[in-house]
């Protein structure tokens, strides 16, 4: 049976990362794909997309990965 996790983290690229890094490594851990949500003000952050949620899921019932894992950041709007 698969394991979707579907992270948001202020320090998914500090303390973290060893572990996420791990995680994309176990057989059927699959993640909803994710961005670093504010790279100036928050560099360690990541979150998924969860607009993807449904897609991720879909996919990991399947047995794969929704690529790709690492999604580019996000075009902010306004100033």
């Amino acid at each position: 049976m698969p394991v979707l996790l579907t992270i948001a983290t202020n320090d998914a690229l500090a303390a973290s990362a060893q572990n996420i890094g791990r995680l994309l490594n176990v057989k059927n851990v699959f993640f909803t794909p994710f961005r670093q949500d504010n790279h100036e003000k928050k560099p360690a952050s990541l979150v998924a997309d969860f607009t993807l949620l449904p897609k991720a899921v879909e996919a990991a019932l399947e047995g794969r990965q929704l690529q790709p894992v690492l999604l580019a950041p996000a075009k902010r709007t306004g100033a």
